[in-house]
């Protein structure tokens, strides 16, 4: 018996289709999913808080909750990784609230063999360099530039999980771009440009 059959007293518009649509569900297959979505919902927290260790465990507590929260997830309002990316924005939100400062640990022990220690100097100071440019920011456009380029969402996912349109999402990450550009080439009074390494040439 079709489930149409089992509840005729619904049968108003689409209440049927959609109670059967979730009634059907199965759910996600997590080891799938975590593999699948790890990379993404990792990298928009390493470009939000720019702290690896802080992105693992921003990371974990995302797919905590959504483990805790999977019996909400509608696949008839979003899709998949864009609510797993609501929760991670929300756990963003929460760090961002409590978040006191703490002294880094001393990176030495992470410094890859496979590079020089010059190379790895420039690497670090540009990515702190980065990071500065990045704090200056708005709030708005770093959580944009960290869906885009951390996550690798495109303007139109972002827009789905930010309830931004998908228009200002590009203008707002063209804009973005441009200040961190501008910054990040600047000129000094004597005309000097900084090298791609941040030092004076």
């Amino acid at each position: 018996m079709a489930l149409e059959d089992a509840l005729p007293d619904l049968s108003s518009g689409g209440t049927v289709a959609r109670l059967s649509r979730w009634l059907t569900l199965a759910e996600p297959d997590w080891d799938a999913v975590y593999a699948e979505q790890l990379p993404r919902v990792y990298n928009f927290f390493l470009y939000r808080v720019g702290n690896p260790a802080d992105a693992e465990d921003l990371t974990g507590r995302t797919f905590e909750k959504a483990w805790a929260a999977r019996r909400r997830y509608r696949s008839d309002l979003a899709g998949f990784a864009t609510w797993l990316l609501r929760i991670a924005r929300n756990v963003a939100i929460d760090h961002a609230r409590a978040r006191r400062y703490h002294a880094p640990l001393d990176d030495a022990l992470h410094v890859s063999t496979a590079t020089t220690p010059e190379d790895e100097a420039a690497r670090r100071s540009d990515a702190d360099r980065l990071s500065i440019l990045l704090s200056r920011l708005p709030d708005r456009d770093r959580e944009l530039l960290a869906l885009k380029y951390g996550a690798g969402l495109t303007n139109r996912a972002i827009a789905s999980t930010t309830g931004l349109t998908e228009s200002n999402v590009g203008t707002i990450l063209h804009r973005a771009i441009l200040a961190l550009r501008a910054e990040w080439e600047p000129t000094d009074a004597a005309g000097i440009e900084p090298s791609s390494h941040g030092e004076l040439r």
